[in-house]
């Protein structure tokens, strides 16, 4: 089986973004009605997959997509907690109801309501709902709510504990992954993503030993391949010896990366540095990039192509492309053997 870890529904019906419209037309004009979300119909939810992820994904050979709401447009830097409450319901909601149409290709993964220097108590409250009501199998965090300004605290601070109690009872991982830029020095997608992912490890390697000693479960999912992680390996291990932090290879039980890589040379190193133990196939298609590499004719989100050509045992491709996936991903796990698979 060959599982895609990290989707997002970014062609979502266009009712949904008239919804989150209003809600922020609402927040610059208080006097305007309380929006509430329009009925989208099945065959418009069926229509918005079946000529984008899922026709890709069967395309490549892929058999399920864990997929959450559009990243960029989670924008947690909108300070108001009711309306990101509302939006992640209604986002959650509608991803709900596409994995509920293709329960064999599909498997939720939920957006969390976050805020601008906000608590995670609504937070944790939409996870135990979506997972404990709806079967979502993970969620996505987002390290840096203010969008590209990073007022949060560190991801070992306290203030998150709340919410790694909720995912370790629960027995979901978080993948890490910010949402659109305001800081305009960042690029949404060509460095705001990069630089949270690798932010998000430094972040745990100066911390993460005593974080993961507290919840030994929790579990991190870095996507992008890791940002700049896995080519600078040597920089992390370097500053884990001057700083007299545990070496970076010791996180690895908690913290996994995934193949949203674009190109072959960097899926070669990733596998190589990172070990496949600790590698998840994913490609985010119909994501950041989109279209054909010229060089090679190659689709840029075509991860599978690249994993394929590593040069890879065909144990090593079964942990990148089924077993991790199952292991990180418990839930997933146990909504496919429900399914006979």
């Amino acid at each position: 089986m060959i599982i895609d870890i990290h989707g997002h529904y970014t062609t979502a019906p266009a009712p949904h973004q008239a919804f989150r419209d209003a809600q922020l037309a609402r927040l610059v004009k208080p006097s305007l009605p309380v929006p509430q979300p329009e009925r989208i119909s099945e065959d418009a939810l069926r229509e918005s997959v079946e000529h984008n992820q899922l026709k890709i994904l069967r395309e490549r050979g892929g058999d399920l997509m864990l997929f959450s709401p559009k990243a960029s447009g989670m924008e947690h830097h909108v300070t108001d907690p009711a309306t990101a409450r509302d939006w992640a319901r209604v986002s959650n909601d509608l991803v709900h109801r596409v994995t509920e149409l293709y329960p064999e290709h599909f498997a939720p993964v939920c957006q969390l309501p976050q805020t601008p220097e906000g608590g995670v108590a609504d937070a944790v409250a939409e996870l135990r709902r979506c997972v404990g009501e709806l079967g979502f199998v993970g969620c996505n965090l987002n390290p840096d709510p203010s969008g590209g300004h990073w007022t949060a605290p560190l991801l070992t601070d306290a203030s998150w504990f709340p919410l790694y109690e909720a995912l370790c009872e629960l027995d979901v991982p978080a993948m890490v992954h910010v949402s659109s830029a305001c800081n305009p020095a960042f690029h949404t997608l060509g460095a705001h993503y990069l630089n949270a992912d690798t932010t998000a490890f430094m972040q745990l390697l100066q911390g993460g030993s005593a974080l993961f000693a507290r919840f030994p479960d929790l579990r991190f999912v870095i996507p992008h391949g890791g940002g700049a992680v896995p080519y600078h390996w040597g920089r992390y291990r370097g500053l884990a010896v001057r700083m007299g932090l545990a070496d970076p290879a010791e996180l690895l039980g908690n913290v996994v990366f995934d193949t949203c890589v674009y190109h072959q040379a960097g899926v070669d190193l990733l596998t190589r540095v990172i070990g496949t133990e600790h590698v998840l196939f994913a490609s985010e298609m119909l994501g950041a990039v989109r279209g054909v590499d010229p060089e090679t004719g190659v689709a840029w989100d075509d991860t599978k192509t690249y994993v394929d050509a590593v040069g890879l045992t065909q144990d090593q491709l079964h942990r990148v492309y089924e077993a991790n996936a199952r292991r990180v991903y418990p839930r997933l796990d146990a909504r496919l053997r429900s399914q006979g698979r």
